[in-house]
């Protein structure tokens, strides 16, 4: 995991051809998770051995149907990776790819950015005297790779 300088989080990611970190003040978030992928199908067997539930394999089914050309299972993938990231630093604990259940959903006439909602499917941090139960963030597809980031607000 990163150490960030005194005062700051971030998150950083990294694939073929790019890389990137974001980094904000600790005042002004709690944490943030990026991730970006390549927007190339995932390998044969990842989606339904390793990453999603049923639940989220018959999601994107449905915006595959809709929406062709995105390539769902990357998005969702890179959706948790961005979940991982964010969970990490409030917890100092693993977040397996099964242990959110992630709902994607482009934006209304823009099929290539959207939303996406991350129910913990395990005991969340517990921020402020709170329990977070889900994560929330935005996707977007363009010039060959799939971009996602979470950030979690201070309670």
């Amino acid at each position: 995991a990163p150490r960030w300088p005194e005062g700051l989080v971030g998150s950083m990611t990294h694939c073929e051809g790019y890389c990137a970190a974001a980094l904000v003040r600790a005042g002004d978030l709690l944490s943030l998770g990026i991730d970006a992928e390549l927007h190339a199908p995932l390998p044969e067997d990842v989606l339904e051995v390793v990453v999603a539930l049923p639940a989220e394999q018959r999601r994107l089914a449905r915006l595959a149907a809709r929406h062709p050309a995105v390539h769902w299972d990357r998005v969702l993938f890179s959706a948790k990776e961005s979940v991982y990231k964010a969970w990490f630093p409030l917890t100092g604990r693993w977040l397996a790819f099964r242990e959110a259940d992630i709902e994607v959903a482009p934006d209304a006439g823009a099929p290539r950015t959207g939303r996406f909602r991350a129910e913990l499917l395990v005991p969340g941090p517990l921020v402020g005297g709170r329990r977070l139960t889900h994560f929330e963030g935005r996707w977007t597809v363009g010039t060959g790779l799939v971009a996602t980031a979470v950030t979690i607000p201070h309670p």
